[in-house]
């Protein structure tokens, strides 16, 4: 047989005319993709609309507020001297005393047993001391006449001052026990108000047990409980402006009396005390009172809070490159943080551009275009 040859010439037509075609279609698509990146290439990024600020330092005169409570400059707890059942009381928290008036009492029935053993007591040693100064006079002009011994007469005389020391020891028993009569009466020692109360009637109460606090008339303080970072600031003076919480209009001056040395371990705070000059009638105690003062004036960059943003950890802030037009993250130092402010202490200098407002979708090296810019 012969081997069929048409077939073969066939193919190797179709092949030398499809080459041309492939050759043509992978141009094309190069071309295309070629295309497609000059265009990726050549698109510019966009640039964001945000609002800047120009960095200036300027003076502030800085004040610290803080609010506080009026106390009183003395305050007494006080206590019976003796213990017994209270059978009266006559006082309540806020009531105004008077020097000497009496708050309560107690049952006086055992101190008046003591009164009345002490007096009797009393009678037997005036009794005893009449018989020995009886029997030393007798001896005394017996010894004269020769008609005793020394002996005698020493013995009546050593009796005679025993009589006299026992008759002194008595009253001086009936003294205290008056004096414990008395202590059953629980008086004021001073002009003030009552703050507290810890007893009822009918209540035993132990000797020297507080039952009333008093708040002496007098002086006032307001007292601060400061956080601690206050005392780094420069504060003008110890001058402090006071004015009540419930009515601004009530107001007074004062300066700083008293200072903790510790810190409170619980609110890491310190307790400091306002004396007020001339307190008004409207500043009672426990009043709350908003106290004031004043820093040393300084100069500070001030930022609106919304300028402030992080970097990783730190604070930081967008600013923008006249030059480029481009944001930028720059870390900052805050020194202190105020209603709708943001004190910054290093890492700006004045003249500087910072956004204040878009900054939360910038990203580094970004363009931007702000109000006020002609490009």
């Amino acid at each position: 047989m012969k081997p069929d040859y048409s077939n073969h010439t066939k193919i190797g037509q179709s092949e030398r005319l499809l080459k041309p075609l492939a050759g043509l279609a992978l141009a094309l698509v190069a071309a295309g993709l070629g295309g497609c990146n000059d265009r990726g290439d050549a698109a510019p990024a966009r640039a964001a609309f945000v609002r800047t600020e120009v960095v200036q330092s300027k003076d502030r005169q800085a004040s610290i507020s803080l609010t506080g409570e009026v106390q009183p400059r003395f305050r007494a707890d006080l206590s019976f001297r003796v213990s017994g059942r209270v059978i009266a009381r006559y006082v309540e928290v806020g009531t105004h005393v008077k020097a000497g008036e009496v708050l309560a009492l107690l049952d006086p029935a055992e101190q008046d047993a003591d009164v009345d053993a002490a007096t009797a007591a009393v009678l037997a040693a005036e009794s005893q001391l009449r018989v020995a100064k009886a029997t030393f006079e007798r001896q005394r002009a017996l010894i004269a006449s020769g008609f005793t011994t020394r002996t005698a007469y020493d013995q009546a005389q050593e009796g005679l001052r025993t009589a006299e020391g026992a008759l002194e020891a008595a009253r001086a028993q009936l003294g205290t026990s008056k004096e414990a009569l008395g202590y059953t009466a629980l008086r004021a020692e001073a002009d003030g108000v009552v703050t507290a109360r810890n007893l009822e009637t009918g209540q035993v109460v132990q000797a020297a047990q507080p039952v009333f606090s008093l708040a002496q008339d007098g002086e006032r303080d307001a007292v601060f409980d400061v956080y601690e970072s206050i005392f780094l600031g420069n504060v003008d003076d110890r001058s402090v402006s006071l004015a009540l919480v419930s009515d601004a209009g009530v107001t007074a001056s004062g300066h700083v009396r008293e200072v903790s040395p510790a810190v409170d371990a619980k609110s890491s705070t310190i307790r400091v005390k306002v004396a007020i000059k001339d307190p008004p009638a409207a500043m009672t105690l426990g009043s709350p009172v908003a106290g004031t003062v004043k820093v040393h004036a300084q100069r500070q960059i001030v930022l609106p809070w919304s300028a402030l943003t992080a970097a990783g950890t730190r604070p930081a802030v967008w600013t923008v490159d006249p030059a480029t037009r481009t944001a930028s993250l720059k870390p900052v130092a805050v020194d202190g943080y105020e209603a709708g402010e943001v004190l910054i202490k290093a890492g700006l200098e004045p003249g500087e551009r910072v956004v204040v407002e878009g900054g939360k979708l910038l990203s580094v090296g970004q363009p931007v275009t702000y109000e006020g810019d002609r490009s």
